[in-house]
C-alpha cells in the first residue's frame, strides 16, 4: 500500500510485536521478572549493591571495637615479660636467675575521655555516612527512573500515533480506489505513516538506553508495566535552616568535622608514647648450694615527648577540621538554592500540567469532529493530518508533563533529604 525499506520495517515490525512484559522483563540471570518495580523498590535494589551499603555493618563493629578500647583500663592491652639469666654456658656455678613480670600502659593524663568522645564521635559519624550514601544512591536512581518513564511514555504515544496513521492511510487508500481522492492524498498519508515508524524506532532506541542506565543502577530489568506513580509531596519549611539537623548531607559534614574535632583535642595531649607500669617478681641464686631468693620489682617506663611530631598531628588534625566546616557552610549555601529551585519547579510544572491536560482533551475532541468530518468529506486531508498532528502534540506534551511533575516533586524530596517513598 505504501512504500517502506526493508530495515525499517523489520524494526517496527519487532517492535511493534514486543512480548508481554511478563515475557520481556529479564534479570541478570536470564530469568524473567513478572513483578511491576516501583520507585521505592528500585531504590532499595540499588542500596544493597552500593560498597557503603555492604560495608556498613564492618565499620560498626570497628567503631564499637573503638568505644570498648576507651573504656578500658590501660591504654594497650596488658604485655608479659619473662626472661632467664645463666652461668650454665661458661663458669657454670650454678647461678640462676628467672623473672616474670607483666607491663601495663598507662593513659595519658586527659587521653582516655578524649579517646572516648572520639569513639562516638566516630560512630555518629558511621551512621550519617551511610545516609548520606542513601541520598546520593536516590538522587541516581530518580533522574535514571523518570528519564525511562520519560522513554517508556515516548514509545506508547508513537506506537499510537504510527496506528493512527495507518488506519488513516486504509482509509485514503479505500477512498483513493473509489476516485473520491486524489493520488497525492495517498502519498501524503503513507508519508504521514513513515513518519511515525521513525517516530517508534527513535523511542524504541531512546527506552533501550534508558532502560539500560536504570538496569545499571539496580541489577535487574524493569518491567514495562512498572509503576509511574510520583511520590508523596512533602511539606516545605519556610526556614531552610531547620533542616540543619535532619539532612543527611548537612549531618554528615557535621559529623565529619566534630570527629576531625575530636582528633585535634586527641592529638593534643598525646604529647609522647604511653608510659608502662612494671610489676614483676624475680628468683635468683648465687651458686650451687645457696637458697633461691624472691624479690619484686616495681617499676614505671615515662618516654620522652616529641614537640614535631605532637605539632604534626594536632595540625594536620585542626586543618581537617577548618576544611570540613568550609564544607559545611558551601553545602548549606548549595541546599538552600536547591530547595528554592525545586519548590519553583513543582509549583510552574503543576501548572504546565493543569494547562497540557486541558490542551490534550480539546485536542482530543477536535480529532474527532475532523475525523467525522473528513470521512464525510467535508474536510480536506492537509487538515486532517494538520489536526491528527495537532492531537499526537497535544498528547505528548501532556504525558511529558505529567512525569515532568513526578520528577519534580522527586527532586524536591532530594532537596529535602527525603528518601523514594511510595503513597
Amino acid at each position: 500500500m505504501y512504500p517502506r525499506s526493508n530495515t525499517l520495517t523489520l524494526l517496527i515490525f519487532a517492535l511493534a510485536t514486543l512480548p508481554s512484559p511478563k515475557l520481556l522483563a529479564q534479570d541478570v540471570s536470564g530469568k524473567p521478572v513478572t513483578a511491576p518495580l516501583t520507585l521505592q523498590q528500585a531504590f532499595d535494589s540499588a542500596w544493597v549493591r552500593q560498597p557503603e551499603a555492604q560495608s556498613l555493618d564492618l565499620r560498626r563493629e570497628a567503631s564499637a571495637a573503638r568505644r570498648q578500647a576507651a573504656d578500658s583500663w590501660t591504654a594497650e592491652p596488658p604485655s608479659l615479660e619473662v626472661a632467664g639469666k645463666t652461668d650454665q654456658l661458661n663458669k657454670n656455678q650454678g647461678s640462676r636467675e628467672y623473672e616474670a613480670g607483666v607491663i601495663l600502659p598507662l593513659w595519658l593524663p586527659g587521653e582516655r575521655s578524649r579517646l572516648g568522645a572520639l569513639a562516638d564521635a566516630e560512630s555518629k559519624a558511621v551512621g550519617s555516612r551511610a545516609t548520606a550514601a542513601q541520598l546520593r544512591t536516590a538522587a541516581a536512581i530518580r533522574e535514571a527512573w523518570w528519564n525511562w518513564q520519560r522513554a517508556r511514555g515516548e514509545l506508547v504515544l508513537a506506537r499510537d500515533r504510527l496506528a493512527n496513521a495507518q488506519k488513516l492511510a486504509a482509509d485514503v487508500s479505500r477512498r483513493v480506489k473509489a476516485g473520491d481522492l486524489a493520488r497525492s492524498d495517498q502519498h501524503q498519508a503513507d508519508g504521514a505513516v513513515a513518519n511515525a515508524e521513525v517516530l517508534v524506532a527513535e523511542a524504541g532506541s531512546l527506552l533501550a538506553t534508558t532502560t539500560q542506565n536504570l538496569r545499571s543502577l539496580i541489577g535487574t530489568t524493569p518491567a514495562e508495566r512498572s509503576a509511574d506513580t510520583p511520590e508523596v509531596p512533602p511539606a516545605v519549611p519556610a526556614d531552610f535552616s531547620a533542616l540543619d539537623a535532619s539532612h543527611p548531607s548537612v549531618v554528615e559534614l557535621f559529623d565529619r568535622a566534630e570527629v576531625a574535632r575530636r582528633s585535634a583535642e586527641l592529638a593534643s595531649v598525646q604529647t609522647r608514647n604511653n608510659p608502662e607500669l612494671l610489676l614483676a617478681t624475680t628468683r635468683d641464686r648465687g651458686a650451687f648450694g645457696e637458697d633461691y631468693q624472691q624479690t619484686i620489682t616495681l617499676g614505671v617506663r615515662i618516654p620522652f615527648g616529641s614537640d614535631s611530631r605532637t605539632r604534626a598531628k594536632v595540625g594536620l588534625a585542626r586543618a581537617e577540621a577548618l576544611e570540613t566546616e568550609g564544607l559545611l557552610r558551601l553545602e548549606r549555601e548549595r541546599l538552600a538554592a536547591d530547595l528554592d529551585a525545586a519548590r519553583i519547579r513543582v509549583e510552574s510544572s503543576r501548572i504546565q500540567l493543569a494547562a497540557a491536560d486541558k490542551r490534550a482533551q480539546l485536542a482530543r475532541e477536535t480529532r474527532v469532529f475532523f475525523d467525522k468530518s473528513f470521512r464525510l468529506g467535508e474536510s480536506d486531508l492537509p487538515t486532517r493530518l494538520r489536526i491528527e498532528l495537532e492531537a499526537v502534540e497535544a498528547e505528548r506534551q501532556s504525558a511529558r508533563a505529567r512525569i515532568d511533575h513526578a520528577a519534580a516533586i522527586s527532586a524536591l524530596r532530594q532537596s529535602l533529604g527525603l528518601l523514594p517513598e511510595q503513597k
